[in-house]
C-alpha cells in the first residue's frame, strides 16, 4: 500500500497461476461487485487450458501479465529454456486476446537479467515484483492471509501478492472478500502495479 502524491492512498492486488476454472470466476465475480481492475499473471499452461477465462479477465479489464509457461525457477533453467518460457507464454496471451500485455513475473520471484531482457525488449513487458506476500499458496486460513495485507504497511507501489490458481485458493477468494470492503472503509483505492 502507498501514498499518491495527492494523499491518498492506493493498493494493487495481483493474482498468480491462473487461470483456474472454479476460483477465477469466483475473484472476477467479486472485483466486479465493486469495480475493481486487479492484474492476473498467468501460466501458459493454463491460458491454453482456459482461453475463454482468459479473454473474461481482458474484457472485465483486468491487466495481464507472464507468469511463464510452466512455472520454472528462472534460475535453474538454461538462458534458452527462460526464453522459451517467457516468449510462448506472452505469445499465447497475445494471440489469446488479441492485445500486448504490460506485466512480467518470475515464479517465486526468482529472476535473472536475461529473462527480464527479454520480457522488457522482446515483450515489452515490465518486470513487477510485491511489496506484500499474503503466503496464500500455503493456505494459512483466511485469517492469517487478511491479517497479512492489513498489518503490512509495505510500499513499492502497494503491490500485494495472491493467487487465483495453482490449487485450492477458497481461503484467498474469502480473504479477498473480506479484504475490498475494509481496504475502502480506510481510504484505500484500488489500483494496478505503479512500475508502467
Amino acid at each position: 500500500m502507498t501514498t499518491t502524491e495527492d494523499g491518498g492512498m492506493t493498493v494493487a492486488f495481483t493474482f498468480d497461476d491462473g487461470p483456474h476454472p472454479t476460483y477465477t470466476p469466483q475473484m472476477l465475480d467479486l472485483l466486479a461487485r465493486y469495480g475493481i481492475q486487479a492484474t492476473f499473471c498467468l501460466i501458459g499452461e493454463q491460458v491454453q487450458a482456459y482461453p475463454d477465462l482468459v479473454r473474461r479477465i481482458d474484457a472485465e479489464g483486468h491487466e495481464l501479465g507472464d507468469h511463464t509457461m510452466t512455472h520454472p525457477d528462472l534460475t535453474t533453467i538454461s538462458d534458452e529454456a527462460g526464453y522459451a518460457e517467457v516468449m510462448d507464454t506472452y505469445s499465447l496471451i497475445v494471440n489469446t486476446t488479441g492485445r500486448d500485455i504490460a506485466y512480467f513475473r518470475a515464479p517465486y520471484g526468482h529472476w535473472t537479467e536475461y529473462t527480464n531482457t527479454v520480457a522488457a525488449v522482446q515483450g515489452g513487458m515490465q518486470p513487477i515484483g510485491w511489496a506484500v506476500d499474503t503466503n496464500d499458496w500455503q493456505r494459512p486460513g483466511v485469517q492469517a492471509i487478511v491479517d497479512a495485507v492489513r498489518n503490512d504497511p509495505a510500499t513499492q507501489g502497494g503491490i500485494v501478492l495472491m493467487h487465483d490458481g495453482g490449487g485450492d485458493r477458497s481461503q484467498t477468494v474469502e480473504a479477498v472478500n473480506q479484504l475490498i470492503p475494509y481496504l475502502l472503509d480506510q481510504g484505500y483505492t484500488f489500483d494496478l502495479p505503479l512500475y508502467k
